[in-house]
């Protein structure tokens, strides 16, 4: 698998002129460096008092946890650079090291989820964890869904590339989420949109038209996430009863 571009070859320096072009060239790379930024921004915010220096010491699957969702970020920006130097070839090599990461993060992630939602509900006594479990549920499942398509369109690297985009985006919701206007307003898992909505611009500017996989993912998203949300503050009984049996 590669992840951020494929086969195609790039457009020549001269392709377009002024900043059409330079959208058209560092986009990816951009948003690249833009994630990690969030991520730090966000992160740091709560990650001393709540893995490093933790009154009750976290479980150990959070520090894998974090370890393998900061490096697909990482692995993001380092696919991002063999794609703006050219290195096609590389770029697919270790594309395959990102479908063996981009599978694992998965099973981890929903992993994760039930734990610290015993954790939470056991050790630090935190009301609402059953409710709040269909979040990481729901990440997961888009993740992998986006991953999965990206993988099996790998050769058609207009698709491919936005795929594993939007995927990437939508793990930037954890981070969102650590501020405390957009966690308690309910915007966190929004957030990754507005991301996503940089790649419809670009696409805009660049091709005059939005790709298919903007079109198909933007709305179907928002719609999931909505209805995530509403089963997460509504602490919908049947769901409640669901993770309460996952939980327990």
């Amino acid at each position: 698998m590669a992840t951020v571009s494929q086969t195609a070859p790039a457009r020549p320096v001269t392709a377009f002129a002024g900043p059409r072009g330079l959208v058209d060239q560092y986009f990816y790379f951009a948003m690249s460096l833009l994630f990690p930024a969030i991520v730090v921004s966000g992160f740091s915010r709560t990650v001393n008092e709540s893995l490093f220096h933790a009154a009750i010491p976290r479980p150990l699957i959070l520090w894998f946890h974090g370890a393998a969702f900061s490096g697909w970020i990482v692995f993001f920006m380092f696919q991002s650079v063999l794609v703006r130097t050219r290195n096609v070839k590389w770029h697919r090599f270790f594309g395959w090291f990102g479908a063996a990461l981009g599978a694992a993060m998965v099973p981890l992630g929903i992993a994760t989820a039930i734990v610290m939602g015993r954790f939470d509900a056991v050790q630090l006594h935190q009301p609402g964890t059953e409710a709040f479990l269909i979040i990481p549920f729901y990440d997961m499942a888009a993740f992998a869904t986006l991953v999965t398509l990206a993988i099996l369109w790998r050769a058609k690297c207009e698709m491919h590339r936005r795929l594993i985009f939007v995927a990437t985006c939508l793990l930037l919701d954890a981070a969102f989420a650590r501020f405390d206007f957009i966690f308690d307003h309910n915007f966190f898992l929004f957030c990754p949109d507005l991301l996503i909505g940089l790649g419809v611009v670009r696409d805009l500017l660049v091709n005059r038209r939005i790709h298919r996989v903007y079109v198909i993912a933007l709305p179907a998203l928002i719609v999931l996430q909505g209805l995530a949300t509403v089963v997460w503050r509504s602490e919908a009984a049947w769901w409640v009863r669901i993770a309460h049996g996952i939980l327990a």
